[in-house]
């Protein structure tokens, strides 16, 4: 599935790890069987910004690749504690984010700790400063959380005036403008059954992006995507959003002058004479968004923030948070716990069930 884009990522993989020193290419190597080559290249960026600041402290001289093992082991906390300052407050990374690249770097030095072994069955590392390094606190609690979210997402009626607005309305708005009214024509029903899906299954951007015409399940409304870790899920969406995907299907080959060996599910139009239809970049799926919501008059909205909308719902309607969750590809259900936290009068409908009559749900 997506094999281009895999093939991409994998490609990047291999050229930042000539970048690095050889025991964070046998870590990477342990962990391909449990990440996806996307999440491992995130690794790597982490281990690269730590490599990196390691060189401008001059806590060795040369290059980042050839940082011994002996420097980890000598590290003190007080040096690891100076870079998680230095990503807080010089390159102004939130605290999850800190939290984020620290847990990378807790990852490495474990295997460099308790899995990796010489020849002569000794660790590679005897003393792992990272165990004695500590998370920063999250001072926002899940309620605080969700209170800053609320605002930022669709609630009750926006649901479907936003989806109304894509399909139809944003035309109506910019009808004098002819360049942006023939674009928008060109891709609304693209744009109507992309927004329509994350409304109707909380997916992520990376798994919209990579999504192939095969990985839809037509009588079963679902998609198979796959999701952090690298692991295989059918995922189940709404029955208005399997119309609004079967509107773009029906249009998809022609207007968009896609190849046979095309399988790509949302694809973009070809540039210039010679140029070919490609998959939709998630910084294309992004861009349009954005575009949408600012024209919406509600410019927080993103794709994430599509994702958080549709999980609010679920929640609202089934209140079932194990099923949320699995919905939703959380690895923690402390993640998914957000949902519950807000506040959402919205009591309509929400994927299959939104679209059910009240008889058959008595039925089920």
């Amino acid at each position: 599935m997506a094999n281009q884009s895999q093939q991409q990522h994998y490609q990047k993989l291999q050229q930042i790890l000539k970048e690095l020193p050889w025991y964070v290419e046998e870590y990477i190597d342990y962990k391909r069987r449990k990440l996806s080559a996307a999440s491992l290249l995130n690794y790597c960026h982490d281990f690269k910004i730590f490599f990196s600041w390691i060189i401008s402290e001059q806590l060795f001289i040369g290059k980042v690749q050839d940082v011994p093992l002996e420097l980890l082991e000598k590290m003190t906390v007080q040096q690891v504690e100076s870079f998680l300052n230095a990503l807080q407050y010089v390159h102004n990374n939130k605290e999850t984010t800190v939290n984020r690249k620290l847990s990378a770097l807790k990852s490495l030095f474990n295997y460099l700790q308790n899995l990796a072994e010489t020849r002569d069955l000794e660790p590679y590392l005897n003393r792992n400063v990272m165990a004695k390094v500590e998370f920063n606190e999250i001072k926002d609690s899940m309620e605080t959380i969700a209170n800053k979210m609320e605002g930022k997402i669709l609630l009750g009626d926006e649901y479907e005036k936003f989806k109304r607005f894509i399909a139809q309305d944003y035309g109506e708005l910019y009808k004098q403008n002819k360049k942006l009214l023939n674009f928008y024509t060109l891709n609304k029903e693209r744009d109507t059954a992309i927004v329509s899906l994350i409304l109707g299954s909380g997916l992520r951007l990376s798994e919209i992006v990579n999504l192939d015409l095969d990985d839809i399940d037509f009588s079963k409304y679902s998609a198979r995507v796959i999701r952090k870790g690298n692991k295989e899920q059918f995922v189940y969406f709404s029955k208005i959003a399997m119309d609004d995907l079967q509107e773009y299907i029906k249009i998809r080959e022609n207007r968009y002058k896609v190849e046979k060996n095309n399988k790509a599910l949302f694809v973009a139009a070809s540039m210039g004479p010679k140029g070919k239809t490609r998959r939709l970049s998630a910084r294309s799926i992004e861009k349009m968004i954005e575009k949408y919501a600012s024209a919406f008059g509600k410019p927080s909205l993103s794709v994430h923030k599509l994702r958080h909308s549709f999980a609010t719902r679920y929640h609202s309607e089934i209140n079932d948070v194990p099923k949320l969750r699995r919905q939703l590809g959380h690895s923690s259900i402390q993640t998914t716990m957000i949902y519950t936290h807000i506040r959402n009068d919205d009591l309509k409908t929400a994927v299959d069930r939104m679209d059910m009559p009240k008889e058959d749900e008595d039925n089920e």
